[in-house]
């Protein structure tokens, strides 16, 4: 019998896409946020949709929204500071769980804190289960799969397109950005996670026929594209998003790491962070977002930096993809399709092909590469 699906923070921007896609897939949902005022209305406007308040700030809550089997969506960000409880209740409870955040320090902490439980209670635990990362996974793995055993790096990188190169960004995506450019970010270095800056690393890639900066960043491609490929030395996940303020980003990210380490530095930068960026405040609206889309590029390596495989993928614009993304992939869980306890990348945990499928119902799918494979490595600093 499938499991019940609980999506936590429905009443947000993210949410609300995401409970709107559910239900364009024929589900209903059991839909969940800290206002019961917010949540019957929005479940009103989908149907008549089942409802339970619940609140971080009270893990009691979230840890009564699911039971064995259930599956928990979060879209409750910024993840660092709100995120722990979801987490903690489907662990606790042997629930699947799937969570729409692009925050490097909480995916690191589902990896390296959550799995060992996840795994005891039988959850599958699947974070950055949007935009951020899913495309980048499946590209690179798919690069991968065409590299063969000679891959021994992999890079992705992420770009917005479209006459707005984006649309704008929600309030919690900001708030997310803003919280973590602060923070310790991470890379698969000599076959294991490291810890580094984020934006430390610079290079471009070819997108449409010309060429787009991108700055390293944290993502689950580090953790899930060596499951797929165990003999990866080194995976690089670039973000494109910042255009010509890449390299900007990089002297920023390296005065901001330097000055963090100053006493008092971090309480003052969560007050600016909190000031600039309250979290959840809407969003890009349909028109918007449908002037703009999103294309994700996959790149396999040998050993002596000679391009052995690309991929690209392009589509819909980012928000769309994750709110049906998420949707595909609850459905998937609660029928059994999610493979094996513990924290998962989005391939190991559903598979490629299967993925592969899923993100083109969601409307990212192969093709709009550039038609030059560049076969000398690109500059990368």
């Amino acid at each position: 019998m499938p499991g019940k699906v609980v999506l936590f923070g429905a009443t947000g921007y993210t949410g609300r896409l995401t409970a709107e896609a559910m239900v364009a897939r024929g589900m209903r949902p059991l839909l969940a946020a800290r206002s019961a005022g917010k949540l019957k209305e929005l479940a009103s406007e989908l149907g008549g949709l089942d409802t339970q308040a619940a609140d971080v700030s009270d893990p009691s809550t979230v840890s009564a929204l699911v039971g064995k089997g259930d599956v928990l969506v979060s879209t409750v960000g910024p993840f660092v500071r709100f995120g722990d409880a979801a987490v903690r209740a489907a662990t606790g409870s042997g629930a699947h769980y799937l969570d729409s955040t692009g925050e490097p320090p909480f995916i690191r902490s589902v990896f390296e804190q959550h799995d060992s439980a996840a795994r005891k209670s039988g959850a599958g635990l699947v974070t950055a289960f949007g935009y951020d990362f899913v495309p980048g996974n499946l590209a690179g793995a798919l690069a991968l799969r065409e590299a063969g055993e000679r891959a021994a790096r992999v890079d992705t990188g992420y770009f917005f397109t479209g006459a707005s190169d984006g649309g704008g960004m929600s309030g919690g995506t900001r708030a997310s950005l803003i919280g973590v450019v602060a923070e310790p970010s991470f890379a698969w270095r000599d076959g294991r996670i490291q810890t580094e800056r984020g934006a430390r690393h610079y290079r471009t890639f070819s997108v449409r026929g010309r060429e787009r900066p991108a700055v390293s960043m944290g993502a689950s491609d580090h953790f899930g594209l060596p499951r797929v490929a165990p003999q990866l030395r080194e995976v690089n996940a670039y973000l494109g998003w910042f255009g010509p303020a890449s390299r900007p980003m990089q002297l920023f990210s390296a005065g901001t790491s330097v000055a963090m380490k100053l006493p008092g530095a971090a309480g003052l930068w969560e007050k600016v962070a909190s000031r600039f960026a309250k979290g959840s405040s809407g969003g890009p609206d349909a028109q918007a977002r449908s002037k703009g889309g999103s294309h994700v590029v996959g790149i396999a390596y040998d050993a002596g930096g000679r391009q052995l495989s690309e991929v690209h993928l392009s589509g819909v614009n980012g928000y769309d993809f994750t709110a049906r993304i998420l949707a595909w992939g609850a459905e998937q869980a609660a029928g059994g399709g999610l493979k094996g306890a513990g924290a998962r990348g989005p391939v190991d945990a559903f598979g490629l092909d299967e993925l592969r499928q899923g993100c083109a119902e969601a409307g990212l799918s192969v093709g709009g590469g550039s038609a030059e494979a560049r076969q000398a490595e690109p500059a990368r600093a």
